[in-house]
């Protein structure tokens, strides 16, 4: 797939890792994740987005479905943290070496704690930012927490 290489993708690849790559065209007045979700023809609750948020001053990725929002407090407490806030965009740009929307929990520049919702267990397979807008990378949602070293845990509010 000329063209589609991301530092996700590659290390889905150097992995060895059972995954299917979609592509669409992205609409800029669209909201990313349930486009992406339409775009593909599934449910937006197998659809996951990747937001960055400060615990306790740390940087932690929260891996949610699209169709919800994180749960801030069910993030710090997922890592052994009292406080959450989301990151600010310029600083998750910077540290994940990805733009907003297209933000992947694979492959990122710097590695940060993971925790990716509970419901993503409940999917053969989910779909997770492919590194870039209009990039979608199906997978399993056990393939998917070994490769971002994450934990699993309820932080998702709908």
């Amino acid at each position: 797939m000329a063209g589609q290489g991301t530092p996700a993708t590659a290390l889905l690849a150097k992995r060895k890792v059972t995954h299917k790559v979609h592509s669409y065209d992205h609409d800029p007045r669209e909201s990313y994740g349930l486009e992406a979700a339409a775009a593909l023809g599934v449910e937006p609750s197998r659809v996951f987005k990747t937001l960055l948020a400060e615990v306790d001053g740390v940087l932690t990725v929260g891996v949610v479905p699209v169709d919800a929002q994180l749960d801030l407090k069910a993030l710090a407490a997922a890592v052994g943290g009292k406080k959450a806030k989301m990151a600010d965009v310029a600083v998750a740009e910077r540290t994940t070496g990805y733009v907003a929307g297209g933000i992947s929990p694979l492959g990122q520049r710097k590695r940060l704690r993971t925790v990716v919702d509970t419901s993503a267990e409940s999917f053969p397979t989910l779909f997770c930012s492919g590194g870039r807008r209009g990039l979608e990378i199906e997978l399993t949602a056990a393939d998917l927490v070994t490769l971002a070293d994450a934990l699993v845990a309820d932080i998702a509010a709908r």
